[in-house]
């Protein structure tokens, strides 16, 4: 019984850590490719597609990524899927670049962003801590921002923008955790959905670090 159980979880470990590997892999061969399509955005001037058509394409792109999870479609849809919001990204840098110190708030963001996703990373790795429990905070989070981004639309109020961008860093920040404790602990074995939901965090995460740097030089 004993060695039934040491060889199961010794299968688990090594499974966890394939797909650790494979994510970490992924996810930065993604992040490359993202900033090279936010760069040629910004090199050519692309004005920003626009809610409608950013939302239809991130999501359109989401649902192939997960249709297509488990064959190498689905790498095509993850570089097509953060391609996309690279090139969504690039007009958003254009204008933060357009300020006196706008390089320096670009590269903070970016630092920020690095530091907290390595310390959440290493965090879940070296403690193998649980945080299933997180799933409430993400589901509950996920609607209270969707809110409150809906009343930002029609409220210009320097207040809920400044609660909808700590919010969606501090969600962002509990995905990672969640994410990363799942692969570490065998609950995901899939590296394009890990690797998907860490880039939209990271994503998110350095949005709404910028928009704060940027609310704080006003």
């Amino acid at each position: 019984m004993r060695y039934t159980e040491a060889l199961s979880s010794t299968h688990t470990s090594q499974a966890a850590n394939k797909t650790l590997r494979n994510t970490y892999g992924l996810l930065s061969l993604t992040l490359l490719f993202s900033a090279l399509t936010a760069g040629m955005s910004m090199a050519y001037n692309l004005p920003h597609p626009g809610l409608i058509i950013t939302l239809v394409g991130f999501y359109g792109l989401l649902f192939l990524t997960h249709k297509f999870k488990n064959s190498s479609l689905g790498i095509l849809c993850v570089f097509a899927l953060t391609g996309f919001m690279g090139i969504t990204l690039g007009p958003i840098l254009s204008i933060y670049m357009s300020f006196s110190n706008g390089s320096s708030m670009i590269m903070s963001a970016l630092g920020i962003t690095g530091l907290s996703f390595l310390g959440l990373s290493a965090y879940a790795l070296v403690s193998k801590k649980d945080f299933s429990f997180l799933n409430g905070f993400i589901t509950v989070g996920f609607f209270v921002l969707l809110f409150a981004v809906i009343a930002g639309i029609f409220i210009k109020m320097p207040a809920l923008q400044i609660f909808i961008s700590a919010g969606f860093a501090l969600f962002s920040a509990a995905v990672i955790l969640l994410q990363t404790s799942q692969i570490v602990r065998g609950g995901e074995t899939n590296y394009i959905v890990a690797t998907v939901n860490l880039y939209v965090s990271l994503y998110n995460m350095f949005l709404s670090i910028l928009s704060l740097l940027g609310m704080s030089r006003d």
